[in-house]
């Protein structure tokens, strides 16, 4: 049997290049795989009586925009359009996000769904969903004898 001088400087280097395949495959993946070209960002928060969704798309019109509730997952899908036709500018840079996106959300069931309104203004998209009255708690107050 050969003796097999062990080189702990390569092992940590196939473990570095393994680590680096994980998060390129990873971030490929959510900035352009099954996600869509791009993830607007959201901010959801909640009160005694809705839960509100708010979502940055500026440049996107109502009509690229597509909402669904099904299962209790709310789905956000649309499209901010490119805004150049072929060749007829030369831009040096272009930083701004484009192309289709789809978000979803899983929604508990404490919410209404027949009551879920959506407003766009000024490239903010608002969901509102209310919660089920029948749901909220009830408070019960105590009385001393």
């Amino acid at each position: 049997m050969a003796i097999v001088r062990w080189d702990p400087l390569k092992d940590l280097m196939t473990m570095h290049d393994r680590m680096n395949k994980i998060f390129d495959e990873t971030l490929s993946k959510t900035a352009h795989g099954s996600y869509g070209d791009w993830l607007p960002p959201v901010d959801i928060y909640e009160t005694d009586a809705e839960i509100v969704i708010v979502a940055e798309l500026p440049g996107v019109k109502e009509e690229e925009l597509d909402i669904q509730m099904a299962d209790g997952i709310l789905i956000l899908k649309g499209e901010k359009k490119y805004p150049v036709d072929g060749d007829s500018d030369n831009y040096y840079r272009l930083e701004r996000a484009y192309g289709k996106f789809n978000r979803s959300f899983a929604i508990p069931n404490t919410v209404d769904v027949n009551s879920v309104k959506a407003s766009l203004k000024d490239g903010l998209l608002k969901i509102t969903l209310q919660k089920r009255t029948e749901i909220q708690p009830k408070v019960i107050k105590v009385e001393t004898e």
